[in-house]
C-alpha cells in the first residue's frame, strides 16, 4: 500500500517508512495503516523487517524516513519525534520481559507512573480481573507457568489504556495446545476491549486465523495486504503462494491460456507471450487419488500420518521434484504402490516466472 497522508486514514498511519543497518535495508518504503479497533498480523520470514517495523512504531528506533501518524498526530517524521513513553502504544515481547522481583500485581502497576498511586492500584486490580488472573496478584514470574507469565505481560501491556498494542511473536514460547488457547483468549480480550494491535508472526497460519488483515512483509518490503482469505485463495506472487502455503511448484508452458505441465493442463491469466516459461502452484489437498486408471501415473515414496490428515510423497516421471499430496481421507496406499493422479483445478495457481 502507497500513498500521500492525506490518502491513508486510520488510528495508525504509516507513510513511506523505510530503515537502514549499515549495509542491510531492514525497511524500504513500507506503507499502510491501522483502523480503529484493528488487528493487523505481520507475517514473513526471518529478518523480513517486521520486529524492526514495531521498534519504530514503538519509538525504541527511528526510520531515515517517512512519517508516522497516531490518532491524526504526528509521532515520527522529518521534524518531529515523540519519545516512547509519550505515544500510549503499549509493547509485548516475546520473553515477556516482566520483571522477576515484582509480583504480578507490581509488574501490572509498573507502567502506571503517572497515576496517583491509589488510582494505579485500582487500575492494576480492573485489569488483573479482567483477565482473569487475580488469584495470581501475590505471586512472582517465576512461580508461573508460561501461560501465565503471558497474561501477566498482556495485563501489563493493556494498564495504561494504550492507543495500539504491538506484539511481537507473543504466544511463540508456549505449547502448541496453550499457545491457541492463550492466544484465543488474548484476541477475544483486545476485541472485547476495542483494543487495536498489531501482531509480528512468522507463523502463516496464525497470522490468516487472528488477523483482520494481513501484512505480508519479504526483505523489507510490503509483497501484499488483505484479509486472510483474501491473500491466500488470490496471491498476487509466487513468493506469497509458497509462503502462506506450502505447494508443488512445477515448471509449464503457457499457451493459449493455459498452463501446460506435466500433471496436464490448466487455465492461466498471464501477461506473458506464447511459449513463455510459467509456474502451476498446486496445493497438495489439490492433489488426489483417483479412480478407474485417469490421471497421470505415479510413485508412491512414502506415506506419514499427522493425526487429521495423511501426507504421501509422490513420484511423477517429468518432474524432478516428489509431489506432496495431502487429505483428511484415509489413502490404502504403501511405498512401492503405483496410483493415478489428478488435480483439482481450483487449488492450482499460476505464476509467471520471474
Amino acid at each position: 500500500m502507497h500513498g500521500s497522508l492525506e490518502e491513508i486514514s486510520g488510528t495508525l498511519v504509516l507513510a513511506h517508512v523505510s530503515r537502514r543497518y549499515g549495509e542491510t535495508q531492514a525497511l524500504d518504503d513500507v506503507s499502510f495503516s491501522l483502523a480503529p479497533g484493528e488487528i493487523v498480523c505481520l507475517v514473513g520470514q526471518s529478518g523480513c523487517g517486521k520486529s524492526s517495523l514495531l521498534r519504530i512504531i514503538a519509538g525504541v528506533d527511528k526510520a531515515d524516513s517517512g512519517e508516522i501518524l497516531l490518532n491524526g498526530a504526528e509521532i515520527a517524521g522529518a521534524n518531529s519525534f515523540v519519545e516512547p513513553e509519550d505515544r500510549n502504544i503499549g509493547f509485548m515481547f516475546q520473553d515477556y520481559a516482566l520483571f522477576p522481583h515484582l509480583t504480578v500485581e507490581e509488574n501490572v502497576t509498573f507502567g502506571l507512573k503517572k497515576l496517583p498511586r491509589h488510582e494505579a492500584r485500582a487500575r492494576a486490580v480492573e485489569v488483573i480481573s479482567r483477565i482473569g488472573i487475580s488469584a495470581l496478584s501475590g505471586r512472582h514470574p517465576h512461580t508461573l507457568s508460561g501461560g501465565e507469565q503471558q497474561r501477566v505481560a498482556l495485563a501489563r501491556a493493556l494498564a495504561p489504556k494504550p492507543v495500539i498494542l504491538l506484539m511481537d511473536e507473543p504466544f511463540s514460547n508456549l505449547d502448541r495446545g496453550l499457545r491457541e488457547r492463550v492466544r484465543e483468549e488474548t484476541i477475544g480480550t483486545l476485541r472485547a476491549l476495542g483494543t487495536a494491535a498489531i501482531l509480528v508472526t512468522h507463523d502463516p497460519e496464525e497470522a490468516l486465523s487472528v488477523g483482520d488483515r494481513v501484512v505480508l512483509m519479504k526483505e523489507g518490503r510490503i509483497v501484499q495486504i488483505g484479509t486472510g482469505y483474501n491473500i491466500y485463495d488470490h496471491p498476487t506472487s509466487l513468493y506469497a503462494a509458497e509462503f502462506l502455503c506450502p505447494c508443488n511448484r512445477i515448471t509449464g508452458t503457457y499457451r493459449n491460456g493455459r498452463i501446460e505441465t506435466a500433471l496436464g493442463a490448466f487455465p492461466a491469466r498471464l501477461d506473458s507471450r506464447e511459449g513463455a516459461k510459467a509456474f502451476a502452484c498446486i496445493r497438495p489437498q489439490a492433489l488426489f487419488v483417483s479412480s478407474g486408471g485417469e490421471g497421470v501415473a505415479g510413485l508412491v515414496t512414502s506415506c506419514s500420518f499427522l493425526g487429521e490428515i495423511e501426507q504421501l510423497s509422490i513420484r511423477v516421471e517429468g518432474i524432478p521434484d516428489l509431489l506432496r499430496l495431502r487429505t483428511t481421507g484415509r489413502v490404502d496406499v504403501r511405498p512401492g504402490d503405483w496410483i493415478s493422479l489428478s488435480v483439482d483445478p481450483k487449488g492450482v495457481l499460476v505464476f509467471a516466472a520471474e
